[in-house]
C-alpha cells in the first residue's frame, strides 16, 4: 500500500487567550467573581491589586507602575477601572451575616451537662458528627462501630452505641437523632402530654404510617374504630411537628451559603424600569514596580538570564491584560443582556405582576444583543437580580409561550400560576382530577392538555387528587 501526501484546507475556529477567559468570566455570579479576581492578584506575581489614593503614605515613593506606561507593538496594555457602582452604593458586599452557634455545637453543649464516662463521650461525639442537616442519622448503626474501630480505634458495640444514641434523642430539639420521619414524630410526641389526641397520633404513626403518608383516611378510621373528627384532629397534631429539627439551628456557614446577592438592581425612575449594577467593584490592576524595572532590563539587556526573565515576566504581563479586559467584557456583556431582558419584560419590572410577564427564550435575547445563545446562557446561568417585589434567578423570566383559546400566546409561567390557583381553591374532600383540570383550565381560556397539566402539576410539586384529598 502506497503513502501518499496530500494537502487539506479547513477552516478551524479557535478561540484566543482573551475570548476563552471572557467566556469563564461571564459565568461567574457576583461572589464568584470577587474571589477569582483575589485569586488572579494573588497568582500573578507581576500584578498588585491597588489601593485607594487616600491609604497610601505620601512620604512612600510609589512601588507600582501603571500597565499604560509600557508599551507592546502587537497587543496594546489596559489599565482599567471598572466601576458600575451607583453614586450612593456602599462598597461592601450583601449584607452582614450573623453567626450563632451551630447545630452539632448545640448538642455537644448539652451533652457536657450529662454525666457521661469518655467512652459515652466518645461514641456521642461521633453520632453528633454523623447526623445530616436536618437533624437526621442517616447511617445504620454498624457502620458507625466499624468506621469508630478503624478511624479513630474506639471499640465499641451495636447495642452501647443504640443506647448513646438513645441519650442524644434526648436532647433539644426534640426529635433529633432519628433514623427516619417516622421516628422523628413520634419522638416528638413521646416528649408531649398523655392526651387522647397525642395518644391517637402516636397509634397512627406506629401502627398505620404507609396508610397515613398514603391519605387513606377511611382505611385508618375503619381499623381503629374512630371518626372522621378524631382522625382529623390527630392529623392536625401530627401536621403541627417538625419534620427537620436539625433546621432549627443551622450553621452559620449554611447561613452564608444561603445568601444570594444579585448581580442587578433594577428600580423604577421617572417610569421607567433601570439597570444598575451595584456593590461591584473591580481593583484596579498594576505592575509590581519590581517585575516592570527587570521587564525593561531585559529587552536591553544581552544576558542570557536577563531575556529569559523578562520573557517570563512578558507572559505574566500577558495574562494580566487578558484578564482585565475580559473584565471589562464581561461586564458590558451582562449589562447589555440585563438591559434587554427589562426591556423584553418591561411591564413586569413596572409592577412585579408575574401575569404580566411574556414568553421569552434565549433566542429572543441573543436577537436583541447580537450576542450569541450559548452567550445569553453564561450570563442568566447563576445570576440573580433584586426588583420592588423580591430578588429573582434570571432564569424565572425565561418561559416558553402556549397560545390561548384566542390566539394570544400566553407563557407557561402564567399556565402554572393559573392551575395552582384552582388547586388552591378546589374543595379538598373532593380534590380535581387531572381530567377535571383540563375542563377547569378551558373555561378560564387556555387550551391544554392532560399530559400537560400532569407535568406542570409535577413541577410546581403538587400531588395527585388522591393526595390532596383531606378529610
Amino acid at each position: 500500500m502506497a503513502i501518499k501526501l496530500s494537502q487539506e484546507l479547513r477552516q478551524v475556529q479557535k478561540l484566543s487567550p482573551l475570548q476563552m477567559q471572557t467566556i469563564k468570566l461571564i459565568e461567574l455570579p457576583i461572589m464568584d467573581m470577587r474571589q477569582q479576581i483575589r485569586r488572579m492578584v494573588e497568582d500573578n506575581f507581576v500584578l498588585d491589586e491597588s489601593v485607594k489614593v487616600e491609604e497610601e503614605d505620601s512620604e512612600q515613593p510609589s512601588q507600582e507602575v501603571s500597565l499604560s506606561d509600557y508599551k507592546d507593538d502587537n497587543v496594546p496594555f489596559y489599565n482599567y477601572y471598572v466601576n458600575n457602582r451607583g453614586k450612593d452604593a456602599p462598597e461592601s458586599f450583601g449584607n452582614d451575616f450573623s453567626v450563632k452557634e451551630s447545630f452539632t455545637d448545640s448538642l455537644r453543649d448539652q451533652l457536657g451537662c450529662r454525666n457521661l464516662s469518655e467512652q459515652d463521650k466518645a461514641v456521642a461525639d461521633f453520632i453528633i458528627g454523623s447526623l445530616d442537616a436536618s437533624g437526621y442519622l442517616r447511617r445504620d448503626l454498624d457502620s458507625l462501630v466499624d468506621d469508630m474501630a478503624f478511624r479513630f480505634n474506639i471499640e465499641t458495640s451495636y447495642e452501647e452505641v443504640l443506647r448513646v444514641l438513645g441519650i442524644i434523642q434526648e436532647l433539644e430539639p426534640a426529635g433529633v437523632g432519628a433514623r427516619d420521619l417516622r421516628e422523628c414524630l413520634l419522638l416528638q410526641l413521646h416528649r408531649a402530654p398523655d392526651t387522647p389526641v397525642n395518644r391517637d397520633a402516636v397509634e397512627i404513626l406506629e401502627k398505620y404510617f404507609n396508610d397515613f403518608s398514603s391519605k387513606h383516611f377511611d382505611r385508618i378510621m375503619q381499623r381503629m374504630n374512630i371518626s372522621s373528627e378524631r382522625l382529623k384532629a390527630a392529623r392536625a397534631r401530627i401536621l403541627r411537628l417538625n419534620p427537620a429539627p436539625g433546621g432549627q439551628n443551622e450553621d452559620s456557614y449554611a447561613d452564608r451559603a444561603q445568601q444570594v446577592v444579585p448581580d442587578f438592581i433594577v428600580t423604577v425612575e421617572n417610569g421607567e424600569p433601570v439597570v444598575n449594577m451595584p456593590k461591584f467593584k473591580i481593583p484596579e490592576l498594576k505592575v509590581n514596580k519590581r517585575y516592570a524595572e527587570m521587564l525593561e532590563r531585559g529587552e536591553h539587556s544581552k544576558d542570557k538570564s536577563d531575556k529569559d526573565a523578562a520573557t517570563f515576566v512578558r507572559q505574566k504581563l500577558d495574562s494580566a491584560k487578558w484578564f482585565v479586559e475580559a473584565l471589562k467584557q464581561r461586564q458590558n456583556t451582562l449589562q447589555k443582556t440585563m438591559d434587554a431582558i427589562v426591556k423584553y419584560q418591561r411591564d413586569f419590572f413596572l409592577d412585579g405582576d408575574d401575569s404580566n410577564l411574556r414568553p421569552m427564550v434565549l433566542k429572543d435575547i441573543a436577537a436583541m444583543t447580537g450576542f450569541d445563545i450559548s452567550t445569553v446562557s453564561r450570563v442568566v446561568n447563576s445570576k440573580y437580580v433584586e426588583t420592588s417585589s423580591g430578588i429573582y434567578s434570571l432564569k424565572y423570566f425565561f418561559s416558553e409561550g402556549m397560545e390561548n383559546t384566542e390566539g394570544e400566546e400566553v407563557s407557561t409561567r402564567e399556565l402554572k400560576a393559573a392551575l395552582q390557583q384552582i388547586i388552591s381553591e378546589e374543595d379538598k374532600r373532593k380534590p380535581y382530577t387531572d381530567d377535571a383540570l383540563v375542563t377547569m383550565m378551558t373555561q378560564r381560556g387556555y387550551k391544554v392538555a392532560r399530559r400537560t397539566i400532569a407535568k406542570y402539576r409535577e413541577q410546581l410539586g403538587i400531588n395527585t387528587a388522591r393526595l390532596r384529598r383531606e378529610i
